[in-house]
């Protein structure tokens, strides 16, 4: 990697921290006043409740890749059991405590072995799979949604995005966001990369003739 390569690539990681800080400091603030019935309302995370999706969000923004190794070892590859044994250990007393302790990692710069990108792209989703159940809108800067589709839809890493868009048209229609070639299917970039994601409510929120296979794909609703 040339000298300008590297610097530009430490300017899109810092970019990158700065939009994961802003999103979870947003996040934190909208859940201010959940009440406890709110706190234990199914988010679109399948079996998690809101409060255990932030203790997911927590988890992931305080374990380093030395801690996520050894959480793997320690459940024998056994990736589903380290993440609940990870929510576990973040979710605290009570929803007080899980948000308190989601505070404090909001400007954590700690991820497991993932491209920063990834994070963002974690923290975008998961803050979704939260606000949508409790009728929460937040209006995501365009930039940080852009780039959260342009990374999922070339990407099977942490969820198969791409190969759940396979042969569809993409377009946003509220920025820059266009991929991929087939049958169109179009709306607010935030409700492609949810789409894309798996939560098929998303769904609901995009037009064209290919919403119906996307839909077909996602394994959520």
């Amino acid at each position: 990697m040339t000298v300008p390569e590297a610097t530009a690539d430490r300017r899109a990681k810092a970019w990158a921290w700065a939009a994961i800080h802003a999103e979870r400091a947003a996040l934190a603030a909208d859940l201010a006043g959940l009440t406890a019935r709110e706190w234990a309302t199914p988010s679109l995370c399948a079996g998690l409740s809101v409060r255990e999706v932030l203790a997911h969000l927590t988890a992931g923004a305080s374990l380093d890749a030395v801690r996520w190794m050894a959480g793997v070892i320690r459940c024998r590859f056994d990736f589903d059991r380290q993440v609940a044994m990870r929510l576990a250990e973040q979710l605290g007393a009570g929803p007080a405590e899980t948000l308190e302790r989601f505070r404090r990692v909001a400007a954590s710069t700690t991820k497991p072995p993932l491209p920063v990108v990834a994070m963002l792209g974690e923290t975008l989703v998961h803050a979704e799979d939260i606000r949508r159940p409790l009728g929460i809108r937040r209006a995501y800067p365009v930039d940080v949604v852009t780039l959260v589709a342009e990374y999922y839809r070339g990407s099977d890493l942490v969820v198969p995005a791409k190969g759940r868009v396979g042969g569809l048209r993409l377009v946003a229609e509220d920025g820059a966001f266009a991929a991929g070639a087939g049958a169109l299917v179009s709306g607010p970039t935030v409700a492609l990369v949810m789409a894309m994601t798996g939560r098929g409510v998303y769904c609901d929120d995009l037009v064209g003739d290919g919403v119906e296979l996307l839909r077909s794909r996602c394994p959520t609703p």
